[in-house]
């Protein structure tokens, strides 16, 4: 079997020399595409940390849907996952939603500043 040229991540090929930066923004921005996701986010945000329980009683989701939106912002860098023994603990990573903030700021300035 040849390899081929683009890297997929479930939606769209990537081209394989794209920049590792790149490729964290856009895997950010991913986990942010869903409307729930980004209402946990500012559930999170107004407070220090959460449980998961303590979102799905927020959110008229099941908490299989919370914990599966948990997921995918844990893995995209977005939200802390602290372990703990009774209810593990959830925090959005400032500085990960800061740098994509800057991300998508830089890119619109590229792409935008003969305007």
């Amino acid at each position: 079997m040849t390899e081929s040229p683009f890297e997929t991540d479930g939606c769209r090929p990537a081209p394989r020399n794209c920049d590792p930066d790149s490729r964290v923004v856009a895997a950010r921005l991913a986990a942010l595409s869903h409307p729930a996701r980004i209402e946990i986010i500012k559930h999170l945000s107004a407070s220090n940390s959460c449980c998961c329980r303590e979102v799905v009683d927020r959110f008229d989701l099941a908490q299989s849907t919370v914990s599966q939106h948990l997921k995918i912002l844990v893995e995209a860098g977005l939200v802390r996952f602290e372990p703990d023994r009774q209810r593990s603990r959830y925090a959005v990573d400032h500085a990960a939603l800061a740098d994509v903030s800057a991300s998508v700021a830089a890119l619109v300035n590229s792409c935008c500043s003969g305007r």
